[in-house]
């Protein structure tokens, strides 16, 4: 590696590491420069502020960088897979097979408010996994991947439409975790997101050079070796199982898997060695970035991540598809 990329791998390194102190910092409680130094250190008379910094605000902190490197990287393999730039986590049904999971269990009272990350995770990936049959069916080929993650996100999107008429209330529930936020995250709730997360980054890094070779087309991969199809629905559960880790904790983040592959290619390039580390990094600093402008700015309320992801996406989205048809044309 470079002294160029070696360097941007550090400044991004460190400006994740300043936003994890900012966001420790800054709250609805203001602290101090000194106080948030000594609470941090758990010194004798901060006691208050440092469970306000422990049990409050870090866990917020590592759920939007779990958030960041799960859609990120989760970015990275389903444009691989699928040879598309515009791919993201929704485009396997990871969002709607949670959000139906999710407000499928509103609408049922026995189920209990704290089983919800899991559920949502586990709609996830029952969706992927329904999807990865369906192509599966029609020889698994990039453009079956596409149609048929559209397809059943269409059928779970209208069924979560359908159970909000039924019953207007859980649409309250549903909206909040439709919209995508880090607060109320709990440390405990942490544990199985993290090591789906953290385990599916080691699998897709050690696989990465067989990621390269997908991105380089089915006929020339083959020729080289390697299982097209097989890897295909490798990179698809692993997509999955980093984006529903995700929506598990935060809910349903937009545009953080398409935004962080982006960047980090116009950094590092298409190396998969390179590129899915940096797509980590990149994924965390937009998030907590995201999370802290929302506390910082709307003070002494919050504006939602999700709604300032969708703000920075949807223009980021744009300018994709114009450069794309100025290509074209």
């Amino acid at each position: 590696m470079n002294i160029k990329k070696l360097t941007i791998f550090a400044i991004l390194g460190i400006a994740l590491l300043g936003l994890c102190l900012l966001s420790m910092r800054y709250g609805s409680v203001f602290i101090d420069t000194g106080d948030f130094f000594s609470a941090l250190l758990r010194k004798e008379g901060y006691e208050t502020r440092s469970i306000i910094i422990y049990s409050l605000r870090l866990p917020r902190v590592i759920g939007g960088i779990l958030a960041g490197v799960g859609l990120g990287v989760s970015g990275v393999l389903l444009q691989s897979v699928t040879g598309n730039k515009m791919a993201s986590p929704g485009l396997i049904g990871v969002n709607s097979g949670a959000g139906f999971a999710v407000i499928l269990a509103l609408s049922l009272p026995a189920i209990p408010i704290a089983a919800i990350p899991f559920i949502s995770f586990t709609g996830a990936s029952l969706a992927t996994l329904a999807i990865i049959a369906i192509a599966g069916r029609m020889g698994m080929t990039k453009n079956t991947v596409v149609l048929s993650g559209i397809a059943f996100s269409a059928i779970l999107s209208a069924g979560i439409s359908l159970l909000s008429l039924l019953d207007s209330d859980v649409l309250v529930g549903y909206n909040a975790f439709a919209v995508g936020s880090l607060a109320g995250i709990e440390a405990k709730s942490l544990t199985m997101p993290a090591v789906l997360i953290v385990s599916a980054l080691l699998c897709a890094l050690f696989a990465a050079q067989r990621i390269n070779l997908l991105s380089l087309g089915a006929p020339i991969a083959s020729s080289l070796g390697l299982n097209v199809r097989g890897m295909r629905i490798f990179c698809m559960l692993l997509a999955s199982a980093l984006a529903g880790a995700a929506v598990s904790v935060v809910g349903l983040l937009g545009f953080v898997g398409l935004m962080s592959p982006h960047i980090a290619r116009a950094l590092v390039g298409p190396d998969a060695r390179k590129l899915i580390p940096c797509t980590a990094l990149v994924g965390a600093d937009l998030v907590l970035a995201a999370d802290l402008i929302g506390r910082v700015v709307f003070a002494p309320g919050e504006m939602p991540v999700g709604v300032l992801m969708a703000l920075l996406g949807a223009p980021f989205f744009l300018a994709i598809l114009l450069k794309g048809g100025r290509r074209d044309a």
